[in-house]
Parts: structure tokens; C-alpha cells; sequence
């Protein structure tokens, strides 16, 4: 099996191409500044990870930017601060401000020359577009979580994804290679689905999970990469 022999690149965006740790934590700068006490970057992502999945799973036609503001609220009473509607609805609003990955534009233009290319993300649309102008790519398709009902780790999503790309780009499953960064939102139901993926680990040099909840099943991984780059070299090597 080589990386060539693949026809469609499906993405998860958020952890993969958007730095979104550093998006979601410079996010939550308001509350933090009211807290007594600093807490670490780990300790404020991973209470992140444990309300988003909370309100996601409740709340699966929720558009993402009110999942946000509503995570923002539960935080704010976790932590015993009081939260502004206007400053939740700030935290909701503040995806198009979560910065790309160094090598996310450039490797996604370069890939672009050998794949179809998708992104199947737990994003809505109109936040979606903010990310997309720092990407800098045009997407063959985008499937949000808004479009399809609910958010991974659903396996509906990427039954979504199936049934689209092979309506609409005549692509089958086998002949697609998910590309993420997130275990529990996209390993394991990738896997779950046949899928071959690519594991992005981009906290190769750090412990636990961050802003995404422990996985939760059983995963493979064919190949792991600690960064689009080092995808996107392995690929020029391949071909060369």
C-alpha cells in the first residue's frame, strides 16, 4: 500500500490544519484573567474537550459557534466566574481567529496537484469560511456538521462523506485516505468505517490528549506523521 494509491485526501481541519489549542486557549484569555489562580494550557484544554463532547453529544443539530458559547458558559461556572452572554457569544464567534499550522497552506497546495481533496469537520459554515481563507485551498467538497446533523465521532458523518464524494466526484471508500489529528473524533470511527488514514500527531512532543477527549474503541493507523509537511515529504519521496 503506498500514499499514491489513493484518488481523494479526506481532512479533519481542526487540530490537523488549525492550530486550534492555541485558537481555543487565546479564545478563553477573558475568563482566565479572572481566575485567581493561572491554570496550565493542558489543564484549560482538556476541560474544553470534556464540555464540547458533552454539549455535542446532547446537542447533535446544535450549530457549532452556540456549542461553543454554551462551553464557554459551563467553563465560566465550572471555574465559579461569571460569563457575559456577549463574551460566550464572543468565544462562539471565534474560529476565523484560530491561527492555521505553519505548513498547512503550502501542503495542502502541494497535495492538491495529486488528489481530490475534502474536509469532513464538526465546524458550521459561515465558521468554516474563516478557516478556510487562512487555508488558502478550494476544496473539492466541505462537509460540516451543520450540513449532516450531527458531529463526529458519529459514524453518520463519514457515511455523509461516502455517499457524497461518490455522487457527486465518483470516488469509493477505498480509494479514500483520511487524513487527521484527533483519535477519538476521527481514528476510531475512520476505522470503525474501513477507512485507511493518516494520523497527524501534532503533540508528538507533549503528553496526554489536549483539547481532545481520550479516544474511546479500537483505531489502526497506517501512517503517522508529526506534521503536513512531513506527509507531504514522505509523498514527494514516494513519487520521486
Amino acid at each position: 500500500m503506498k500514499l499514491s494509491d489513493f484518488k481523494m485526501l479526506t481532512f479533519d481541519t481542526y487540530g490537523t490544519l488549525i492550530d486550534w489549542e492555541s485558537g481555543i486557549y487565546n479564545a478563553l484569555e477573558p475568563l482566565l484573567d479572572k481566575l485567581p489562580l493561572r491554570l496550565s494550557r493542558d489543564e484549560v484544554l482538556e476541560l474544553f474537550a470534556e464540555y464540547e463532547m458533552q454539549q455535542q453529544a446532547s446537542n447533535p443539530t446544535q450549530v457549532y459557534s452556540s456549542v461553543l458559547a454554551e462551553v464557554s458558559r459551563a467553563i465560566a461556572k465550572k471555574w465559579q466566574i461569571k460569563i457575559s452572554d456577549e463574551e460566550a457569544a464572543t468565544f462562539g464567534r471565534s474560529v476565523k481567529h484560530w491561527p492555521e499550522f505553519e505548513d498547512s497552506a503550502a501542503s495542502l497546495n502541494y497535495l492538491r496537484q495529486h488528489y481530490l481533496m475534502a474536509t469532513v469537520t464538526n465546524c458550521d459554515r459561515i465558521s468554516y469560511m474563516g478557516s478556510n481563507a487562512r487555508l488558502e485551498i478550494e476544496w473539492d467538497a466541505i462537509y460540516t456538521a451543520q450540513d449532516i446533523g450531527c458531529y463526529k465521532p458519529s459514524l453518520r458523518n463519514f457515511e455523509f462523506m461516502f455517499e457524497n464524494a461518490r455522487r457527486d466526484l465518483g470516488i469509493l471508500p477505498h480509494e479514500i485516505l483520511h487524513v487527521a489529528q484527533s483519535l477519538t473524533h476521527d481514528m476510531v470511527p475512520a476505522t470503525s468505517m474501513g477507512m485507511t488514514k493518516i494520523w497527524i500527531n501534532r503533540r508528538y512532543d507533549a503528553e496526554g490528549y489536549g483539547a481532545t477527549a481520550p479516544p474511546e474503541g479500537k483505531y489502526t493507523i497506517e501512517w503517522e506523521f508529526n506534521s503536513m509537511a512531513d506527509f507531504v515529504k514522505a509523498h514527494q519521496q514516494e513519487i520521486a
